[in-house]
């Protein structure tokens, strides 16, 4: 399966709805076509069906058989693009950094280069007995980024 070829199909489609935009797609040995797309204002069933029937009118079944999935991101999956860092800011979200600190915040800006955590931690009075509530800001460079997700409140 021409890779290359599956990847034009879906970007032509996904130029016909400019808020949608693609997170993966693969091709496994025995042309299993995964196609993983993401909407700044979440994805439509119907444009998944219609991402789906650009790609396969567009491949011939006769050269190569094929099966086809077009899905949206797994919440339990880690955020790959800047692009759902904006899509998910005031959310509360986890990142594990390159040296495994995790930090857990509200992410409240994306930038070009990092993104912005805010959280409350208490922490001892600086004079006298007791505990204070304080906001806490953590600035994370994309590149320190090992893993972030978003968590899911019920």
């Amino acid at each position: 399966m021409n890779q290359a070829k599956v990847r034009y199909l879906v970007e032509e489609a996904l130029a016909e709805n400019e808020t949608l935009f693609l997170i993966d797609l693969s091709i496994s040995v025995n042309n299993k076509i995964n196609v993983v797309i993401d909407g700044d204002e979440g994805v439509p069933l119907s444009e998944c069906i219609r991402i789906s029937r650009n790609v396969e009118h567009n491949l011939d079944r006769e050269a190569e058989d094929f099966s086809l999935e077009v899905s949206t991101p797994d919440i339990s999956k880690p955020i790959k693009l800047k692009r759902q860092y904006i899509k998910n800011i005031q959310r509360i979200l986890k990142a594990t950094t390159i040296a495994d600190e995790e930090i857990e915040g509200i992410l409240t800006d994306v930038t070009d280069e990092n993104i912005v955590l805010v959280w409350s931690a208490r922490e001892p009075k600086l004079e006298g007995k007791g505990k204070m509530t304080v906001e806490k800001t953590a600035t994370i460079k994309y590149k320190d980024i090992k893993e972030a997700k978003v968590k899911i409140v019920f």
